[in-house]
């Protein structure tokens, strides 16, 4: 009889970060709410413009990574290239928490937007990237977030 199947074991001390779901960021005013309070993080093959993770009004918290990945036709002209574009950036964000780069997603709602290159870049090279920049995401969200919470508690300043 093996360990696993014994109802009464303890699982182990260690605790494990529960992964965050993965979703579609979705409608207009999502979109331009990220465009216009989003902080901009770039490399070679995409940049990201990301804010922290809120639900919408009435909705329990659920942590979720909500991101929309967009391919404008001044990068890439042909459909078909724009739709693999995407196809690739989204399972490399899907399989990010199982790769060898072990990158679980934080909560946030965010735009991805890929260049070119992501259509010659390995998969695993891609994945890196990914992983890369979702790391700075915490830390830079946080740091935006303490900015604009101190523009907004500064007095203003009345005319005579």
């Amino acid at each position: 009889m093996s360990s696993e199947s014994l109802p009464n074991q303890v699982p182990s001390a260690t605790p494990r970060k529960r992964a965050v779901a993965l979703r579609a960021l979705k409608g207009e005013r999502e979109f331009r709410r990220v465009r216009r309070l989003g902080v901009n993080l770039r490399t070679d093959l995409f940049s990201l413009k990301v804010t922290d993770y809120r639900p919408r009004y009435g909705q329990p918290w659920q942590p979720a990574a909500h991101i929309g990945i967009v391919v404008p036709k001044k990068v890439l002209k042909s459909a078909v290239q724009r739709n693999r574009v995407r196809r690739r950036v989204r399972e490399a964000l899907r399989t990010l928490p199982n790769s060898p780069h072990a990158q679980l997603l934080p909560p946030c709602r965010g735009i991805l937007f890929p260049t070119a290159e992501v259509l010659r870049t390995p998969f695993d090279e891609l994945q890196a990237a990914l992983a890369g920049v979702m790391a700075q995401v915490p830390a830079r969200v946080a740091a935006q977030s303490k900015q604009a919470r101190a523009k907004k508690s500064r007095p203003s300043r009345e005319k005579p």
